[in-house]
């Protein structure tokens, strides 16, 4: 049967469908008619063989613990899109199920530190790294990324190790790729991070949910960089990014030492989690097995978007900056060199521009001069928004 949902251009009306971007934008102090482009889902209808696996659990119409578990197929599923997209040869005895890559950090940090303990994180980066840090009662360290003269973003080792040592830091939050600043980590980087952590004994958990996403070359598994990285790292995968699956609740979190998967389990055992959500596992697996042609044009479409985004602002927008993304389909828009930051730079986009993006300071200290842009939208979508940046700069 084939594939139905390939029109990428076509824009999808998800008012009044309780979408958190849409519907929520006035309770959130937003203005009702802001264009909004924040959260990193995509406004595109998913592989149709999604829409007929949710479909076929809905018309059986039994949604009892009988049906939640993942049945001999799923592993195989997700093994076989591992190994073909990444080359990575996942065993079955490391896989945990969560309801997503956040829980499964907050219990990784609750499983592998106590309160008080210090984790480190590289900021500028997804915020919910530091708030599950905080609401756990730990203490959050902050080792800043440095832009390069080129405008791509990479880890200053001597402060990494050096806020490691001083701080006797315990777990370290790897985002691989990067949200937001879009960087997709070389062999030798992951390399240099991994053999400080291993040396200080630090645990490493790495957040590769958006690892289907990288625009030249291949996505660099942390943990398979060297073997001893196994002994203390824990790998996050999911197909909501990939698939736009958020909403079902399904990640798949890879854990090669058993000591460290008990720790891990206890403390989701602790949460009272202990049945998958169906309409998740049946999306994955369909996605896995049959949304190959589904993730290959819509990758080349989003890809196609973001090349247009980068030349636009680069020509067309004096003083903002926009380096293409070597993995996510986040943009990472530098308004340093217009000399705008806070409140100001908020203002220009939300008023002025009348645009809902992610402010960059949301994303710790040093992203503040930025600000983040989902590209997983329709072309003309995006192409607005950048006209509506356009416009609102030159009215400074």
């Amino acid at each position: 049967m084939p594939e139905r949902n390939l029109d990428f251009d076509k824009i999808i009306n998800r008012y009044k469908t309780r979408c958190l971007k849409y519907d929520f934008k006035t309770r959130r102090g937003l203005p009702e008619d802001v264009l909004p482009l924040w959260v990193a889902d995509m406004d595109f209808k998913t592989s149709s063989y999604i829409e007929d696996a949710v479909k076929s659990v809905a018309e059986h119409n039994i949604y009892g613990y009988i049906n939640t578990q993942p049945g001999d197929g799923f592993f195989d599923a997700v093994a076989l899109w591992m190994k073909r997209h990444h080359d990575w040869d996942v065993e079955e005895k490391w896989h945990v199920k969560t309801p997503g890559v956040v829980f499964a950090i907050s219990a990784a940090v609750r499983a592998l530190t106590k309160p008080g303990d210090a984790v480190l994180i590289q900021q500028p980066v997804y915020y919910p790294f530091a708030n599950v840090v905080r609401s756990n009662d730990r203490k959050l360290i902050v080792s800043d990324l440095v832009k390069r003269e080129d405008g791509k973003f990479e880890t200053d080792y001597e402060d990494f190790e050096k806020k490691i040592t001083e701080n006797d830091v315990k777990f370290f939050i790897l985002c691989n790729p990067h949200n937001p600043v879009g960087r997709a980590w070389k062999k030798e980087e992951l390399l240099k991070i991994g053999r400080i952590c291993r040396d200080h004994k630090v645990f490493v958990f790495s957040d590769e949910i958006h690892f289907d996403f990288i625009w030249n070359g291949k996505h660099n598994v942390f943990q398979e960089q060297d073997e001893s990285f196994k002994e203390f790292t824990i790998t996050a995968t999911s197909a909501s990014k990939t698939f736009n699956l958020a909403g079902l609740q399904q990640s798949n979190i890879f854990i090669p030492d058993p000591a460290i998967k008990r720790r891990f389990i206890s403390q989701i055992d602790a949460t009272g989690y202990d049945e998958p959500n169906i309409c998740g596992i049946a999306a994955a697996e369909a996605a896995y097995l049959h949304g190959e042609e589904w993730y290959l044009k819509m990758r080349s479409y989003v890809e196609e978007g973001i090349d247009r985004a980068v030349s636009y602002v680069n020509e067309n927008i004096p003083g903002v900056k926009l380096v293409k993304p070597e993995g996510t389909y986040l943009i990472w828009l530098d308004f340093t060199g217009a000399g705008l930051y806070g409140n100001k730079l908020d203002d220009l986009i939300i008023n002025k521009a009348g645009l809902w993006l992610d402010s960059g300071k949301m994303f710790g200290g040093s992203g503040d001069g930025y600000q983040r842009l989902n590209a997983a939208c329709p072309h003309s979508i995006l192409e607005e928004a950048l006209v509506r940046i356009k416009n609102a700069m030159e009215k400074l």
